[in-house]
């Protein structure tokens, strides 16, 4: 048997084939071999069971991954255990000192601890402290990423634990506020090893929902070791992934589980959470109330005010009586003909008896008027009129012109100016009136 395990460890040193393939033995001794060059390793996970045989020194715990559905099996000498985690229960969290160890016989894979630490709340503290410092790092807590919920949400995602009271709490005062409100709960455990993965699940399947529009983490107050699963950071970069709006409504007003932080609204309570979710009908009929009070009124006062400003504008004298305007135009119209006409009708008496005067003026001045009265004009052939005797000649003949026709004559001779004597002439009367 030796020398064929030998013979098949050394077939087994080339790579396998459809040809020659690995025995079954030594896929587990090389598998076996790759375990044991992990070495020893500090791991840090919660106990999910304890398993305390009477009278056998070996100890067998189930340590899970609080944030996976991952387990491995440990075992330990119960002197071990009793020096590092005495009163060690299921659901507490330990750090262990272990080295992985493959069973060939059964091809599982356990972990042999040699010390075994019960994780304190001091150091709990130190790594929620740790991890709240780096998700603030990322950006995780960032107040301007939060989303406010919407003011009436269609339906909501719940997620608590079965039959609690902060379910319990949610729907009711949810219900009593807006009493058409629709959930959909999801009930998960909230404490535990198994708490965050289902927590993850449900949030999965509440953010892929949407008819959703806003999810409550619920959960009622306790210790901090029962509020462990909300500070884990699986959850906390879940609740921040989210595109639903997160309300994180975990134990009192005193309790800060991580989870709170990257929440987009923080919720003191449960009952808190309701009210912050949904507004409360019976305060949002008062106001509507108050608001048609107040838009009633506001519109009873403008018509009431354009009202008065249309009886003012009717009772002012150019609307109660529109044809006053015209008939005033139309008196004003007449007044400024009748004074154009007694203007023009003065201006042409005026200019009559300007005329008139003129003409007598001019009548009294004309040569005719003077020759009417008996004068003559006498003149020389040239046309000069003659006003002295010295001025013609004996023998020159003149142009005698009267008021009625005209005399052609002869200077026969011509007295000087001082002796009065005519100047006579011979001439035949010849009518020639101008």
């Amino acid at each position: 048997m030796g020398g064929q395990g030998g013979a098949g460890a050394g077939s087994g040193a080339g790579a396998s084939s459809s040809d020659e393939p690995w025995p079954v033995r030594v896929v587990s001794q090389k598998i076996g071999a790759w375990v044991a060059r992990l070495g020893w390793v500090w791991v840090d996970g919660q106990v999910a069971q304890i398993s305390r045989r009477p009278g056998a020194s070996t100890v067998f715990l189930t340590l899970r991954d609080p944030s996976a559905e991952l387990s491995l099996t440990v075992t330990t000498n119960r002197d071990v255990l009793d020096s590092g985690a005495p009163e060690l229960r299921e659901g507490a969290r330990i750090v262990v000192h272990a080295k992985p160890e493959f069973y060939a016989a059964r091809g599982t894979l356990s972990l042999r601890a040699d010390e075994v630490r019960q994780v304190g709340l001091g150091e709990l503290l130190a790594r929620l402290e740790k991890l709240k410092k780096l998700l603030a790092a990322e950006g995780l807590f960032d107040r301007a990423r939060k989303r406010r919920p919407p003011f009436l949400p269609q339906r909501i995602g719940l997620i608590t634990g079965r039959a609690s009271a902060a379910e319990r709490d949610v729907l009711t005062n949810a219900r009593r506020r807006w009493p058409a409100v629709e959930f959909r709960t999801v009930n998960v455990a909230v404490q535990g090893p198994g708490a965050v993965p289902q927590i993850l699940d449900a949030l999965k399947v509440l953010d892929a929902d949407p008819s959703i529009d806003v999810i409550i983490l619920a959960r009622g107050g306790g210790g901090i070791e029962d509020l462990l699963p909300f500070s884990d950071e699986a959850l906390c970069r879940a609740v921040f992934a989210c595109r639903t709006p997160v309300v994180s409504a975990i134990g009192h007003e005193t309790d800060a589980p991580l989870v709170d932080y990257v929440a987009d609204v923080r919720a003191s309570t449960p009952t808190d959470a309701a009210k912050r979710v949904v507004p409360d009908l019976t305060e949002e009929v008062r106001l509507i109330n108050q608001a048609r009070h107040r838009l009633h009124r506001a519109v009873h006062n403008l018509v009431d005010r354009e009202s008065h400003r249309i009886d003012a504008l009717r009772s002012r004298p150019v609307l109660a009586r529109p044809q006053v305007m015209v008939e005033q135009r139309a008196a004003d119209l007449a007044a400024l003909r009748q004074r154009a006409d007694r203007c023009l009708t003065h201006r042409l008496a005026a200019a009559d008896d300007d005329l008139r005067h003129t003409l007598a003026r001019l009548r009294a001045l004309s040569p005719a008027a003077t020759l009417d009265r008996g004068y003559a004009i006498v003149q020389r052939a040239d046309g000069h009129v003659v006003r002295a005797a010295g001025e013609v000649d004996p023998g020159d003949p003149l142009r005698v012109r009267l008021a009625d026709g005209e005399l052609a004559a002869t200077v026969r001779s011509a007295a000087p100016a001082n002796t009065g004597a005519p100047v006579t002439s011979d001439a035949p009367v010849t009518s020639d009136t101008p």
